[in-house]
């Protein structure tokens, strides 16, 4: 089959990211839909950045005549082929093996960023070749000063020359959703786990070949620290309560761009341009820290006031359609990233399936561009 048939035969078999999600679900075990799936608490945060979309309405314009919509963007002096790029996700390769190589294949494929995690089942030396000047890497901050050194120093080695700090973890959120479906760090082999890889034989068959999923990244420090567990040596040194002095340290010794992500309070935006930070993330951590905050989009607008233009913003949380991206840059992002989406296509399609998401967000974006008579990204914000 050409790749123009099997194109469109997914875009007719799954022509929306919900429709990957539904494929997703049945491929994984409980335990990694669970972990990709929950928020915190009541999850009522999941609920409000999706419905915040909901809210936003756009008036079109008719008669403009043949329309054949661009969506190519410069960010950050970087051209890409679309406004949107692959947001970091821990524990990726719990939902599917490997998954951060294939989207760092998608990236190079599509030209736009991937974003590796800290906390991702794969290195940057493993990942940075792929990725190449594509990828972007999320730091989890390690409160030893040494230990951080070392990590970045990794990063940059792999060719990673964008950095995304995470400030938004002040401490471990509860997430009840994962410690009922027996998740922990690292997975041990129980009879539930046994039970679910033999009804997710694909899954299981993977993970075998690549090995139970670790945090590979960190996990010959957690060793090195007197047989601590993975996870009790990440939440012991990982995140916690930042400030911004140990920010502008990092930005200082970080030689690239530095973008602080988690961002959700205008004063904050604020502090990022005091300590010299190259963008802004505004993100609530995809609903999965704080039940009780506002949806991400609804913070949007009044950072994207505070800013007034004197650095880039990024906007993340909740984005499942090419109408969302338009939404939340017709608000004031300059950029989009989304995370949930690229690993429902990874885990429901193999290899390729972070490609078709990127065909759908696109194909999507592009289309209410023509629904609402505009043919530039920069029409989107004089809507």
């Amino acid at each position: 089959m050409s790749y123009e048939k099997k194109r469109d035969y997914l875009l007719n078999k799954y022509p929306a990211i919900s429709d990957l999600a539904v494929k997703a679900k049945s491929r994984m075990p409980n335990v990694s839909w669970s972990y990709l799936e929950t928020g915190t608490g009541e999850e009522h945060q999941l609920n409000r950045n999706i419905e915040a979309f909901k809210d936003i309405t756009i008036t079109p314009r008719f008669c403009k005549g043949q329309l054949s919509p661009d969506i190519k963007t410069t960010f950050c002096g970087r051209g890409y082929n679309a406004p949107f790029g692959i947001a970091p996700v821990g524990l990726t390769g719990l939902m599917w093996p490997q998954a951060e190589l294939h989207l760092a294949e998608t990236a190079q494929r599509y030209n736009i960023p991937v974003t590796l995690s800290t906390v991702a089942t794969e290195t940057p030396e493993t990942v940075g070749p792929i990725a190449k000047d594509l990828g972007w890497f999320q730091l989890y901050t390690p409160k030893e000063p040494e230990l951080c050194k070392t990590i970045l120093d990794r990063a940059w080695q792999s060719g990673y020359k964008t950095l995304v700090i995470t400030v938004d973890i002040p401490a471990p959120s509860r997430r009840e959703r994962s410690k009922r479906a027996g998740l922990t760090m690292p997975p041990k082999i129980t009879p539930n786990l046994i039970w679910q890889g033999i009804t997710h034989p694909k899954w299981t068959i993977k993970t075998l070949r690549r090995g139970l999923p670790q945090l590979r990244t960190v996990s010959e420090y957690a060793n090195f620290r007197s047989m601590m567990s993975v996870g009790a040596f990440v939440e012991g040194q990982m995140g916690g309560n930042l400030s911004w002095d140990y920010c502008k340290r990092i930005r200082d010794q970080w030689k690239g761009d530095v973008f602080i992500k988690g961002i959700l309070h205008p004063l904050d935006a604020e502090e990022c341009i005091n300590i010299g930070a190259d963008g802004i993330a505004v993100s609530n951590h995809g609903g999965r820290q704080f039940d009780g905050s506002a949806s991400a989009l609804e913070l949007l607008p009044s950072i994207v006031s505070e800013v007034n233009g004197r650095c880039p913003i990024i906007f993340d949380s909740g984005i499942r359609t090419g109408l969302d991206v338009l939404k939340a840059l017709h608000l004031g992002a300059d950029f989009v990233l989304l995370g949930r989406a690229f690993i429902y296509g990874v885990a429901a399609l193999g290899t390729y399936g972070a490609d078709h998401v990127c065909e759908i967000i696109a194909g999507d974006l592009k289309n209410n561009m023509i629904q609402l008579g505009i043919s530039s990204l920069e029409e989107i914000r004089t809507l």
